[in-house]
């Protein structure tokens, strides 16, 4: 049941005998058609008000749901950057060990090849060595040859002389 100031206002009683005293019950209505009129006014207002905070509760609401479905989001793709960067690094590492292990192959084999390069100079040494004296021991024995070759020529020759002195 609606019921506005004017109704309060215009409100007619019927008067018996005995009944109220009108002006009084007139100033009465009047007053309560005057205070309704502000409650009525107060409730729309509040009413007004209601509304404008739904309609912005709605709005913070819609904001909340961006923010959440941003922040997910975010979480995604930081996720994805976080599985991204451990992929990256385990490549590289793995990148690191092959090269490594390269590395070392190759070391490993010019380590051998310095073994077997020391193992050929160290043959050519000894067979140098060898050479050498036999060509020591060829040029002493010409040496002893050339001097029993001298010694014997000096024999002579002190014949030679001594038949000479002989003679």
């Amino acid at each position: 049941m609606k019921t506005s100031p004017l109704e309060i206002q215009q409100k007619q009683f019927s008067v018996r005998f005995r009944g109220f005293d009108i002006h009084e019950v007139d100033s009465f209505l009047e007053e309560m058609a005057d205070l309704f009129a502000v409650m009525k006014q107060k409730n729309e207002r509040l009413k007004e008000e209601i509304c404008r905070l739904c309609h912005e509760i709605e709005g913070y609401k819609g904001r909340e749901n961006a923010f959440k479905r941003a922040m997910l989001n975010s979480q995604k793709v930081l996720d994805h950057m976080k599985e991204n960067a451990r992929k990256s690094a385990d490549l590289i590492i793995a990148d690191a060990e092959v090269r490594a292990e390269k590395m070392l192959n190759k070391a490993h084999n010019r380590l051998a090849q310095l073994h077997d390069d020391i193992s050929e100079l160290k043959r050519q040494r000894l067979q140098i060595e060898v050479q050498i004296r036999s060509v020591l021991d060829a040029h002493s024995k010409l040496l002893e040859l050339s001097k029993e070759g001298s010694e014997a020529m000096d024999l002579e020759d002190e014949k030679v002389k001594l038949l000479r002195k002989s003679k």
